[in-house]
């Protein structure tokens, strides 16, 4: 062999290269894209699947062993298969670096307001919970309709390029809100409303059905925001009394992991609107407490107490609990035109009549 001969064969080595060099993760990515490909998955398996809400192989990752009991499967098999469909989203153990890396890939979406964003270190980060509490009418669902909106924005907006699922237990949704905020971001309503996937929850039963049942519809249209508005109005009034406590913490549990899975399989940012209660036995710091106890508290990895103003649209945002944020404390004001910032003109005007 001449040198010529020897240099063409190391090219075409290098060119071959990159297709060796893929990863496990990738490679099972691509044999695994159903849940039919699963080792250990066949028709019967599918379908039992399917009708436990199991129907992507991202869904099936974030499973457990005794989730998989009413298939038929045994424990091995439950194991064999959840043990497959993890091999092909990546999940493993990883260097700190390599997280670091991955983190990389979380994206944040915008609420509408700078300040909002300032103590949130940019927006509402994909593949956690957020949590907005307060009493009524503090601008919860305000806040989700205007995030419906902002996640298909494009990146440099503030957006994610991406549909939002409205999971609504309240009939809280109005699409001539979503209509207003549209057109005053510039964008085509017809269009925006196409791209929010909705369905009311008309028990705790029927609302937990529904996310169970999501991941195949999150998939298909791309959806890269979650909401349930509100997280535990149903459970509130379904489970009533001491002794139905442990059971109702118990569904919540379940509810809050099932969300928190579909968000970090499909990278989205998932929202959750919370009711409060008054503990008026408490004399000291503030009486008003979400609901849902230490199950939720644990689960949100980001919480916001929303609270209204003295008079006006203006509210204020505190911060309460993030993973790495420090507490803060914002102010914003609900408009017509959705979630917006306090002009330093109207800041200046409220400092002047709060001195008198």
């Amino acid at each position: 062999m001449n040198e010529e001969d020897a240099e063409n064969q190391n090219e075409e080595q290098e060119s071959e290269a990159p297709e060796h060099e893929k990863t496990v993760t990738e490679l099972n990515k691509e044999k695994y894209q159903f849940i039919e490909d699963l080792p250990g998955v066949g028709p019967a398996t599918a379908a039992k699947l399917k009708e436990l809400g199991y129907h992507t192989v991202e869904s099936l990752a974030m499973a457990t062993a005794r989730e998989l009991e009413p298939v038929g499967v045994s424990d091995k098999k439950a194991f064999q298969i959840i043990d497959a469909a993890r091999s092909a989203i990546g999940i493993s153990f990883i260097r700190a670096d390599e997280l670091y890396k991955m983190r990389q890939n979380v994206a944040r979406l915008s609420t509408g307001s700078k300040a909002l964003n300032q103590i949130l270190d940019g927006g509402l980060e994909t593949q956690t919970i957020t949590e907005f509490y307060g009493e009524y009418g503090t601008g919860k669902s305000q806040i989700c309709h205007q995030l419906c909106v902002n996640v298909q924005l494009p990146t440099d907006r503030g957006g994610l390029n991406g549909a939002a699922l409205y999971v609504d237990t309240e009939n809280t949704f109005r699409l001539e809100r979503i209509v207003q905020m549209s057109k005053f971001l510039g964008l085509d309503p017809e269009r925006v409303v196409k791209n929010i996937i909705y369905a009311e929850a008309y028990t705790s039963d029927h609302q937990m059905f529904l996310l169970e049942n999501a991941d195949e519809i999150i998939k298909a249209n791309n959806i890269k925001l979650i909401i349930v508005d509100s997280l535990t109005a149903h459970f509130r009034s379904e489970y009533i009394g001491r002794e139905m406590l442990a059971s109702r913490q118990q569904k919540l549990n379940k509810h809050m992991h099932k969300l928190i899975g579909l968000s970090r399989a499909f990278n989205a940012v998932a929202v959750v609107t919370n009711q409060v209660m008054a503990k008026p036995d408490q004399f000291f710091g503030d009486a008003i407490h979400p609901i849902g106890g230490n199950i939720v508290g644990h689960t949100s990895h980001t919480r916001l107490y929303l609270r209204r103003a003295s008079h006006g649209p203006t509210r204020i945002a505190r911060l309460v609990s993030s993973p790495y944020l420090p507490e803060g404390e914002e102010i914003f004001k609900v408009t017509e035109n959705g979630i917006e910032d306090i002009s330093e003109e109207e800041k200046a005007e409220k400092a002047s009549k709060s001195r008198r």
